[in-house]
């Protein structure tokens, strides 16, 4: 495989650099420093007593060793190889090797911003312009239970796994032990919207949301509803209308690690059956991506295509169209390395 397969392309990179990504749980950035990637960069991510997560280029200025391997100490992260020390802003505050000394102003770390949301560290690598963060409200209403589950690690691209979740053709065959129906396939008309953000897809029909153990809650003929926010590049709301005015929200955010590789987060709120074991929604959620995995890992070309002629067309699509004409329109290339 060659390099130019297996990595961004400088035109794709700026274009995708300024927007934010999640890059790892809330609480994975603890007692430890750890490493993270994302478009090829790799990152090491620090808290320090402070609280402040600070996101920085996993490399150690003096001899090269990424900052993930070393500790923290104090309101320090501590480089493993030879004990330099770096700040809450990547500056270098004391080399033991010769305490007292000046500091030369090169010993600093190229640091990004961070936010944290949704129970996610979120970064960037270009801070250019007022690229906001998905919108999901529902993470911080008392009326909603909240789910954190696992991660997803996909050898596949974040294009292709952003419109598999926006598909709703696959529901009958990729789904059939999780919650679609084979004897249901149609896809019926539905509406897609430009918003500020990307778009919104309206989608209603009789598939039913609940798992297939659950099939007698589906009142007989209920008409569900399912809308799609979508937040370029790389990010999805689901919110699926359930019956006695039941919500249910998927935020799928994720994160482009490498041209071949994505790690996909799956924050879930919901407002009714609260009470239900949470193992029971976390084994549902990790089965349907599952399920959804064993097909984007092996879509064939692997980058999703942008010129809409590459690929053959049907009405269903209209979500998956609308995005690639959108990520085009973010100055994309002809065939998207993400």
């Amino acid at each position: 495989m060659s390099l130019r397969r297996c990595t961004f392309s400088e035109s794709d990179w700026t274009a995708l650099a300024p927007y934010w990504y999640p890059v790892a749980f809330s609480h994975e950035v603890a007692e430890k420093p750890i490493a993270a990637q994302l478009l090829d960069e790799r990152l090491v991510l620090y808290r320090l007593a402070n609280g402040k997560v600070t996101a920085a280029r996993d490399l150690c200025l003096h001899r090269g060793i990424p900052l993930s391997m070393g500790f923290l100490e104090g309101d320090t992260l501590v480089c493993a190889y030879h004990g330099f020390r770096y700040d809450d802003e990547g500056r270098c505050v004391c080399i033991p090797a010769h305490p007292g000394t000046a500091i030369p102003p090169k010993l600093k770390l190229q640091t990004y911003p961070t936010q944290e949301r949704y129970g996610l560290v979120w970064t960037r690598l270009v801070n250019d312009g007022p690229k906001n963060l998905p919108e999901f409200d529902e993470w911080l209403d008392p009326d909603y239970l909240q789910v954190l589950p696992n991660s997803i690690e996909l050898e596949a691209s974040a294009g292709r796994q952003i419109e598999g979740f926006l598909d709703v053709g696959h529901f009958a065959f990729v789904h059939v032990e999780t919650f679609g129906d084979r004897t249901n396939p149609e896809v019926p008309t539905y509406e897609v919207t430009p918003t500020s953000n990307g778009f919104q897809a309206d989608y209603l029909s009789t598939v039913s949301n609940y798992p297939k153990h659950l099939e007698h809650l589906n009142p007989p003929g209920f008409k569900w509803r399912r809308l799609f926010d979508v937040f370029l590049p790389f990010a999805a709301k689901l919110s699926v209308f359930f019956p006695k005015d039941g919500r249910l929200h998927i935020l799928n955010a994720a994160c482009p690690v490498s041209a071949r590789k994505t790690r996909v987060f799956v924050p879930i709120c919901r407002n009714f059956d609260k009470d239900a074991p949470l193992q029971d929604t976390l084994d549902f959620n990790h089965q349907v991506f599952a399920e959804d995995k064993i097909i984007v890992e092996q879509q064939y070309p692997e980058d999703l295509p942008i010129d809409l002629q590459e690929e053959v067309h049907i009405r269903a699509d209209r979500s998956s169209i609308t995005y690639r004409q959108k990520l085009a329109a973010l100055g994309l290339g002809r065939t998207f390395t993400a």
